[in-house]
């Protein structure tokens, strides 16, 4: 019976110079384009690819923490393009929204976002102050 090392490593396209490229997951990809790897004999045991090579070859990610991926192909497998990071700095660290947002320097109408001119709401949003007392005088 082979080890979940032999049967982890024929599923990945090393792209030549190991340890500068990509090391792509060419097996079963989850619905969001990560690689799923069975870890043991059990059908269900699944784990995301690069969570368990990251923890076979380096350490265990500690709890609350998850695993973020400093190239931009998800189904990369190299734990040298990986960091282990809190959840926020993970979003932060991408391209969604609030990663978009939270980069602004600027409202809009090309105010600064900065500590005289930028309102903190209770949702923790950002907002323009001389836009609000803009806002409030049109109202009047």
């Amino acid at each position: 019976m082979k080890t979940a090392m032999e049967r982890f490593n024929p599923k990945i396209d090393f792209q030549g110079a190991p340890l500068l490229k990509c090391w792509l997951w060419t097996g079963v990809k989850d619905y969001k384009g990560y690689g799923r790897f069975r870890v043991s004999s059990t059908p269900s045991k699944f784990m995301q690819a690069h969570r368990w090579l990251f923890e076979q070859l380096r350490h265990p990610i500690p709890d609350g923490m998850t695993l973020d991926h400093l190239c931009p192909n998800k189904h990369c497998v190299n734990p040298n393009h990986l960091a282990v990071a809190s959840v926020k700095e993970n979003i932060l660290r991408g391209n969604g929204p609030a990663a978009i947002n939270a980069r602004k320097t600027h409202c809009k109408n090309g105010h600064a976002f900065d500590s005289q001119n930028t309102y903190i709401r209770k949702s923790g949003k950002r907002s323009c102050r001389r836009c609000g007392r803009e806002w409030a005088r049109l109202q009047r």
